[in-house]
């Protein structure tokens, strides 16, 4: 695989930590005041269980996987996501699934022709792993625009999806298209340039590849610094929509009062629906990460 240069690509940083390697297996060292704050705090406990809970590592670091997956766990969460098979027996040890299987990084995708041999590649051989597992679904992107236009583009795009859809199927794997936006040029915050950096465009993709198996990530972070409207989108497009992501806007921090999304109406949104999938929170705590999470959850759960 080709190397960027991460000054050309202010999201390197996240797009490793989505991609290939397996860079999330505990072995970071943290300070002992870490873990014991995780093991011993008062956290909300997941009650209602309309929806599934889950947490993506790469915004909790340097906490180590082994402590996040003993804190999902206190807190009720069913999920540890945005992590590589490596890593499944660890989550399978303290009963957890991972809802949302990292695969390419986003930095190559199917809006190029020349970069469907790696992808297709790298999903199939996510899928198998994830279809042993008995996991639910498996993440794809659309790599950068780089002067492509959208009609170029969403074409390159549902003839690669349409390469791997049956496959999808065949082991009852979902694969999830995220949008990201394309306005924000801060690291993990933002992508530049990003394809699909449009929920509509994004939804009438997988329209086309006509798959079951073929959804979008709605990420309500990048939905709403893109469009806004969260929750008229949401409802639109309920019958495609795999997954979800959550963080505050603007910022990528917490989801608290702090910043303009009203997640609890959002998840009674969702769960109006229909929607009993995964909900993933992937914002980027500013204070105490355990505190954090124990909020998120808590608003989240509805």
């Amino acid at each position: 695989m080709k190397t960027l240069n991460p000054a050309s690509h202010p999201s390197l940083s996240r797009r490793t930590l989505l991609g290939g390697a397996a860079v999330w297996g505990g072995a970071v060292a943290v300070g002992a005041g870490v873990g014991a704050r995780a093991e011993t705090a008062e956290v909300y406990r997941v009650t209602r269980g309309r929806l599934k809970h889950s947490v993506a590592p790469w915004c909790f670091r340097p906490m180590p996987l082994e402590e996040l997956c003993a804190l999902a766990v206190k807190m009720g969460l069913a999920s540890v996501e945005l992590t590589t098979p490596a890593n499944f027996p660890v989550l399978q040890k303290h009963g957890l699934v991972c809802a949302m299987t990292s695969s390419h990084g986003f930095a190559k995708g199917f809006a190029h022709v020349e970069e469907h041999a790696e992808c297709l590649k790298v999903l199939r051989e996510r899928i198998d792993a994830v279809a042993v597992a008995g996991f639910p679904s498996v993440i794809t992107f659309s790599g950068f625009r780089r002067g492509i236009s959208d009609e170029v583009g969403t074409k390159n795009m549902v003839d690669g999806l349409k390469q791997i859809a049956g496959y999808a199927e065949e082991k009852k794997v979902t694969l999830c298209l995220e949008m990201l936006n394309s306005k924000v040029a801060e690291e993990m915050r933002g992508h530049p340039d990003y394809f699909c950096d449009d929920i509509d465009r994004s939804v009438e993709i997988c329209r086309r590849v006509g798959s079951e198996r073929v959804k979008v990530l709605f990420d309500l972070y990048h939905v709403q610094i893109m469009h806004g409207d969260v929750i008229r989108r949401l409802r639109q497009h309920r019958d495609w929509i795999g997954h979800y992501h959550t963080a505050g806007v603007p910022g990528r921090n917490e989801i608290d009062d702090t910043q303009e999304l009203n997640y609890a109406a959002i998840m009674q949104a969702i769960v109006e629906t229909g929607y009993r999938g995964y909900v993933g929170q992937e914002f980027v705590p500013r204070r105490d990460k355990v505190a954090a999470l124990s909020e998120a959850v808590r608003i989240c759960d509805v």
